[in-house]
């Protein structure tokens, strides 16, 4: 075992001599167990098992509490859906759920859907950037006062939606506003980071998706609202649409989402998930899981039948439609879970790679 460096030791003890006045130590060890004010500590489910997976790299995973996420995309490509999710499964955790809504498009029976109880979330109607980062700091102080030790899940639908005042009061001939917009977010964005990194609170962007002019090499898409969100936000998704779900009669009943995690703090970056998305269900999660199994090989299809061995390990044999009622089997259920883990969750050992492990690219991660 190690032992501390007499000069460190030094050093940290003239350090919080120096910030006396804060709360906590500055400077300290991370030996014993100790961990720093910004570890996570809790993840909320995005309402997809691939998507958490993808993002925080672990069983029982998702976004990060005490960090900021962005989902971006083109229009009708499951954003406000995607972060309806969060809000319910905020909610399943006994925490507070709070929509910040600027597109004055949300939908009372869109939230039911979803899982959201709208008689206990918190809806906030708003339209400037100012107003918005505002009530942020309002509901993150009053939680530290009042609740420190509750959940609460903060979404802003959508940031791209949010004028600034300036643009509000200012002719549509007018130049000169535009950048005023990404000068406030940067900003906030300095200082709600570092509010939000000691409390409880998730705080989840919703963003869209711009065309670049003139590029012709790497990645032609950007989101509003400057560098500073892309910076900031610990994961950042982006979502498209693969295409349209019907039913037997032709109807559009939902869609098929493609997640992109583009950046990520909390596990291996550029990872994806696929998931079926319907509109008057929302998230298909348990339906994504058969795909997986399959995918796998962890379950064998003949036809219109599928066979795999259970927790006890007996042999099932069933149809897709039967698949949802196999899992009311709480055992069998975990059995499924935890075999859907084993094959998502990246382990890496270095030890065991040669040079001829691995491929040289010269693919970067473009912003």
């Amino acid at each position: 075992m190690s032992t501390r460096d007499e000069l460190a030791g030094i050093l940290a003890e003239n350090l919080n001599q120096s910030f006396k006045g804060s709360k906590d130590n500055v400077a300290f060890f991370l030996d014993n167990g100790v961990t720093t004010p910004t570890d996570i500590k809790e993840f909320i489910s995005t309402g997809s098992t691939m998507l958490d997976l993808a993002i925080s790299n672990r069983p029982n995973g998702g976004i990060a509490v005490g960090r900021i996420t962005e989902l971006n995309g083109l229009e009708s490509s499951g954003k406000s859906l995607l972060g309806a999710h969060m809000l319910a499964e905020t909610q399943k955790k006994g925490g507070v759920a709070v929509y910040i809504d600027t597109e004055t498009a949300v939908s009372q029976d869109f939230l039911k859907v979803i899982g959201v109880d709208i008689n206990s979330m918190l809806y906030v109607h708003l339209e400037t950037v100012e107003d918005i980062f505002s009530a942020i700091e309002h509901i993150v102080a009053k939680v530290r006062e009042s609740d420190k030790d509750r959940l609460v899940t903060i979404l802003v639908d959508s940031l791209a939606a949010a004028s600034t005042k300036v643009e509000m009061e200012a002719d549509y001939d007018k130049d000169g506003w535009a950048t005023s917009k990404a000068i406030i977010i940067s900003k906030a964005m300095r200082k709600i980071t570092q509010m939000i990194g000691r409390q409880k609170v998730a705080l989840v962007f919703t963003n869209q998706l711009r065309q670049k002019l003139g590029v012709m090499f790497g990645d032609p898409w950007t989101t509003s609202g400057g560098k500073a969100l892309p910076f900031h936000a610990s994961t950042r998704v982006r979502l498209k649409n693969k295409g349209q779900i019907k039913d037997s009669k032709g109807n559009v009943i939902g869609m098929t989402i493609l997640a992109q995690v583009i950046k990520n703090r909390l596990g291996p970056p550029l990872r994806q998930a696929e998931f079926p998305l319907y509109f008057e269900s929302g998230i298909d999660d348990t339906g994504s899981w058969l795909k997986i199994l399959k995918d796998h090989k962890l379950v064998k299809q003949g036809g219109a039948w599928y066979t795999m061995n259970d927790h006890k390990g007996k042999e099932l044999k069933f149809q897709s439609k039967d698949w949802n009622e196999k899992l009311e089997d709480e055992e069998f259920k975990e059995h499924c879970y935890n075999m859907i883990c084993e094959k998502l969750v990246l382990k890496y050992d270095m030890s065991e790679l040669g040079i001829d492990d691995v491929t040289e690219t010269e693919d970067v991660m473009d912003d």
